[in-house]
């Protein structure tokens, strides 16, 4: 079954008018019934990194699209890890210790 992505959040952090910085958060979704499984990722993605790298160039807020937004996104880091979760609740889930309801406590 496909996992099912979808931005539910962007949040603009405004320097004269123009975007400066976002925070994003995209819900992942995969399964049905006893295999549904959803989390919810985040980013705040500066217009420039610390590093001094270049993530997007400001602009005023209505001037961006879903897909701009989108593209900002790590999906690269949020599908690993989405992957790994997803494993490790339902692909793969620990084993659960079980009562055992006829111990006899010893004597």
């Amino acid at each position: 079954m496909a996992i099912t992505k979808t931005l539910t959040e962007a949040e603009p952090y405004n320097k004269d008018g123009k975007v400066e910085k976002w925070r994003l958060q995209m819900k992942y979704e995969k399964g049905a019934g006893a295999t549904y499984y959803k989390s919810l990722m985040v980013a705040t993605i500066p217009a420039t990194a610390s590093d001094g790298s270049v993530n997007f160039t400001p602009k005023p807020e209505g001037e961006w699209t879903l897909a701009q937004l989108t593209a900002l996104c790590p999906i690269d880091k949020w599908d690993a890890t989405f992957d790994s979760t997803y494993d490790s609740f339902i692909t793969n889930p620990p084993d659960k210790p079980m009562p055992d309801p006829n111990y006899v406590i010893p004597s």
